[in-house]
């Protein structure tokens, strides 16, 4: 089994690795006691090879094409496992000359300009509104949710993360609102329930501007929130505040620049903007080769200094910065046990490869947000320093005042 069986010596350190190749024969590579055993059978021998020039990729299509398989373990175990072993295996030294290749490689990975990210974004975001039903929210939020407690079920907590970023973009009535990759509506909709205010997204999925503006129409607000198939590049208006969740990962870092600059340009002078966005702790890298090629072509989680840096050179002040650590973890568990309890289902809607690859990208994305290197940034953006109050007191009072609206809400309603 050599290469294969070279590395993976280097690479267990904790826990067991059983493998057994495709002759049958078994190999074990152990670590410290105390991690997951994980027993894995290859039926090709070119993995032997494959997984040793790049496993991140190889490792993801063999369990998609069921020529890698776990015996008395799973999925999960194996993603735990790499998880935890994941800095030894950057060390080992092939892995480490071919991290440095895929760095030079960046600009051509991360490449979006316009045109080519409709494409990228369609590639994900329109596989079918019945898709994503089965395993988001019913608001259908596609990004991380905000727990304030382990109790909480996932619609509670995307709540949560809609009042915490209403809040920080302190809202007055009558302000005019931009909410960029404003996905299936629930956060421009949320914002305009909050203040009387006008709010326009765009989106370059046509299945999420479709049912963005059909929600609009149904809440009786579509004279104050409309939605648009456009790229946030070609915005002419300027706003009073400017909202983006989840889409900052789709811009590529050479594209920072341009992103913050129109930001920049996109805001009146006392004008206000929150950017939640997947990033790193570690420093700049590049995104995993199998996330890239199946999951989301072009897309990056940024380190943060490669953030400031652009932000800097827009002149932009960065007026607030919260760091949220595991909720993502916690929000694609809750997506990945919806996505099993549905599984059948999405087989006949699509395959069984379909299914593997989504287990796999649920799965390996929680690791990285549970052991890895991964963490959701709430950024907030002013092009002057008291646009916002000097005091943060603000953001738990308007969450206390808009939750109390949402409860009074609930009870009108119900009477």
């Amino acid at each position: 089994m050599f290469p294969l069986s070279h590395m993976l010596k280097s690479f267990v350190r904790t826990g067991t690795l059983e493998v057994i190749d495709a002759d049958g024969r078994s190999h074990v590579f152990a670590g410290a006691p105390g991690g997951p055993r994980v027993r894995m059978r290859l039926t090709d021998r070119s993995l032997y090879h494959k997984l040793f020039l790049n496993p991140e990729l190889h490792a993801g299509e063999a369990y998609m094409d069921g020529r890698l398989s776990f015996e008395n373990s799973t999925l999960r175990d194996f993603l735990i496992l790499f998880s935890v072993n994941r800095l030894s295996l950057g060390s080992y030294p092939l892995q480490k000359v071919l991290k440095r290749i895929s760095r030079g490689l960046k600009r051509f990975q991360q490449s979006n300009p316009v045109g080519k990210a409709q494409k990228n974004v369609a590639h994900h975001y329109d596989l079918g509104n019945d898709f994503y039903k089965l395993f988001l929210d019913e608001g259908m939020q596609y990004s991380c949710a905000y727990f304030l407690d382990d109790t909480e079920s996932l619609e509670q907590a995307q709540q949560n993360k809609l009042r915490l970023i209403a809040s920080k973009l302190a809202l007055k009535p009558g302000l005019k609102i931009l909410d960029i990759g404003s996905g299936w509506g629930d956060m421009a909709l949320y914002l305009a329930q909050c203040e009387n205010v006008d709010v326009t997204g765009v989106t370059l999925s046509k299945e999420q501007h479709a049912l963005a503006n059909e929600k609009a129409k149904r809440l009786g607000l579509s004279h104050r929130v409309r939605f648009r198939l456009q790229d946030y590049r070609e915005v002419p208006e300027r706003f009073d505040r400017i909202v983006s969740v989840g889409m900052f990962e789709h811009v590529g870092v050479h594209h920072y620049d341009e992103f913050f600059a129109k930001i920049n340009a996109l805001m009146h002078d006392d004008g206000v903007m929150l950017l939640h966005s997947i990033g790193h702790m570690s420093p700049p890298g590049t995104a995993s080769p199998w996330l890239r090629k199946y999951i989301f072509p072009g897309a990056y989680s940024p380190a943060l200094s490669e953030v400031f840096t652009s932000v800097e050179q827009a002149s932009l002040w960065v007026t607030d910065l919260e760091v949220l650590r595991l909720h993502y973890a916690k929000t694609l568990a809750h997506w990945c046990r919806r996505f099993e309890a549905n599984r059948a289902r999405i087989a006949e809607m699509y395959d069984e490869r379909f299914c593997r690859m989504w287990e796999f990208y649920l799965i390996s994305a929680e690791m990285m947000f549970r052991t890895g290197s991964q963490l959701v940034f709430h950024m907030q953006l002013a092009r002057k320093r008291d646009a916002v109050p000097i005091v943060r007191d603000y953001i738990t009072d308007l969450q206390r005042q808009y939750k109390q609206a949402e409860a009074a809400q609930v009870l009108a309603a119900a009477r």
